[in-house]
This record gives C-alpha cells, sequence and structure tokens, in this order.
C-alpha cells in the first residue's frame, strides 16, 4: 500500500548556534509509519527542492527533518524562514555512486574500503561529495588521500 504524501508547512530552526537547520515533524512517525525510530524519507520542500534524508529523533520531543546547507542555499531561506514540506517514507536502497578513481584508492587500502561499506549513506555521502567538489585534480587527489587517512583514524565523515 502506497501512502500519500505528508504535507505540512513548519518554520526551519537552528540547532544551538551551529549551521545546522532542522524542521519538526508535527505528527506520530508511530501512528503513520509504525516507527518510533528513525525513518528513511524524500522529501520535496517548497514543491521545488528534493532531498533524501530521515526523520530523527534527537533528544526532542518530537521527529525532526534536517535542512543542510546546500537545500537553504536553493530554496533561499534561513532560520526562521517558513518552508512547505511533502514527505514519504523512502523505502528504496540507499547507494552511494563511487567514481572509478574513487573504487581504485579504495581497491588499494581493503582495510578503508571495508570500514567505509560500514558507514552509513549519510557518511559515505559526505565522504563522497567532498572529493567531487574539488575543483582542480591535485585538489581531488589530496582529498582521496586524506579520507583514506581518516576512515582508517575512525572518523565517520567529513
Amino acid at each position: 500500500m502506497k501512502h500519500p504524501s505528508i504535507e505540512f508547512t513548519a518554520v526551519i530552526k537552528q540547532n544551538g548556534t551551529m549551521n545546522a537547520a532542522f524542521v519538526e515533524f508535527p505528527f506520530s512517525t508511530e501512528a503513520i509509519f509504525g516507527k518510533k525510530g528513525l525513518v528513511k524519507s524524500k522529501v520535496v520542500f517548497d514543491n521545488s527542492v528534493e532531498y533524501r534524508g530521515s526523520l530523527a529523533k534527537m533528544k526532542s520531543d518530537c521527529h525532526l527533518l534536517g535542512l543542510t546547507q546546500e537545500v537553504r542555499k536553493q530554496l533561499g531561506k534561513t532560520f526562521g524562514d517558513e518552508v512547505s514540506v511533502s514527505l514519504i517514507e523512502d523505502k528504496e536502497e540507499r547507494i552511494v555512486e563511487i567514481a572509478d578513481d574513487i573504487s581504485l584508492i579504495f581497491d588499494e587500502n581493503a582495510e578503508a574500503k571495508a570500514l567505509f561499506d560500514k558507514m552509513s549513506y549519510t557518511h559515505k555521502k559526505e565522504y563522497i561529495c567532498w572529493i567531487e567538489e574539488a575543483k582542480k585534480p591535485e585538489t581531488r587527489e589530496n582529498r582521496k588521500i586524506k579520507m583514506i587517512q581518516m576512515i582508517l583514524e575512525g572518523k565517520k565523515g567529513i
């Protein structure tokens, strides 16, 4: 059975003093999704910006949905602004596309690859996006090496 999307309007809130934003999910995830914990979600903000994230309970009364800096930039919105949210549960497997040159460095570093494979989708995505955002080839190369070091040091994300 396909659930219709859940529509609501929310105010973008700041997470403490960090440059991190979220909206509160004003419904019971247990009633809607049959889950108390994390609910992977596909979201469309303001009928324009698509995002895959999760509803999470973060020492909060209700579930929260994060808005990345990138999403806020695309929306042209910040803390205190109102945003419309259309959300459905995301049941698709989350796979991070890894470019050939990044795969090669993993082939040479089996231990780092094993640790990377155990990471959450979000942390994998952070690492890969960080490398892909490099504008110069040498920056990309440096980031690949740095990523392997960071993974081996036990860092979960950037």
